[in-house]
C-alpha cells in the first residue's frame, strides 16, 4: 500500500530530509517512512504545500509538464502593485533559467486586495514604514526552478513571501507550518484529477 501525505513545510526549511550545511530539513518537523519522498521542491525561503509519498506513478503524474497540473501561490511582494503589472504577469513574462531566456506561459494573476488570512511566518517578514507591500494571487500550470519570484520581480515587484497553497485540489485548507495530514490513495487521486492506471 503506497502512502500519502500532505505537509505545510516551514519557511527557511530545505524539502528534504537530509543536509549537508546545518540548515533545517523535513526530518525537524515531520516523521514518515523512510522511503516516502517529497513530490517536486518548494525552495528553502518559501514555504507551503507539499506532497509526500512512495506512489511514483503520482510522482510521474505530477512532475511531468504535459500534465500542467494547476499550482496556486500566495505572494506578498515589495510595492503597490499595478493593474499593469498584474496583466503582464498574466500574458507571460521573460525571465532568465539557467543562462537561458524563457517565455513563462500565460497563467491566473490577481492583486489581493486586502491581506489574506495566511499563520504568520517565523521570522516574520521585516516592516518597512516607508515601503508599502501588496499581495497576488497567481495560479501557474508549470513550475520552473523560482519562477514566481523570477516573474515578480520581472515585472517589478520583488517578493517578500512566498506561500504555495494547492496543487489541484488539494490544499493548506486547515494545516499550519510543521503540520501534516495522511490522506488515502482514492483521497489524493481524486483531488489531484489523476485517473488510476
Amino acid at each position: 500500500m503506497f502512502r500519502y501525505y500532505i505537509i505545510y513545510k516551514p519557511y527557511n526549511v530545505l524539502s528534504q530530509f537530509t543536509s549537508g550545511d546545518g540548515k533545517k530539513t523535513l526530518k525537524n518537523f515531520f516523521s514518515i517512512p523512510s522511503d516516502v519522498y517529497p513530490v517536486g521542491r518548494l525552495d528553502y525561503d518559501s514555504e507551503g504545500l507539499l506532497i509526500l509519498t512512495d506512489d511514483h506513478f503520482l510522482n510521474h503524474q505530477l512532475l511531468h509538464p504535459v500534465h500542467e497540473h494547476e499550482r496556486e501561490y500566495i505572494v506578498q511582494v515589495e510595492g503597490n502593485i499595478s493593474v499593469n503589472a498584474v496583466e503582464e504577469l498574466k500574458k507571460g513574462v521573460l525571465i532568465n533559467l539557467k543562462g537561458k531566456r524563457y517565455t513563462t506561459k500565460k497563467c491566473f494573476a490577481e492583486k489581493i486586495e486586502q491581506p489574506p488570512f495566511v499563520p504568520e511566518r517565523i521570522p516574520p517578514v521585516r516592516f518597512r514604514k516607508n515601503v508599502p507591500d501588496s499581495w497576488l494571487r497567481i495560479i501557474l500550470t508549470e513550475g520552473k526552478n523560482r519562477q514566481v519570484r523570477k516573474m515578480a520581480a520581472k515585472a517589478g515587484f520583488p517578493t517578500l513571501r512566498l506561500i504555495r497553497y494547492r496543487i489541484e485540489g488539494v490544499t493548506l485548507s486547515h494545516l499550519q507550518p510543521g503540520e501534516m495530514k495522511s490522506l488515502s490513495r482514492p483521497e489524493i487521486y481524486n483531488l489531484l484529477k489523476i485517473h488510476k492506471r
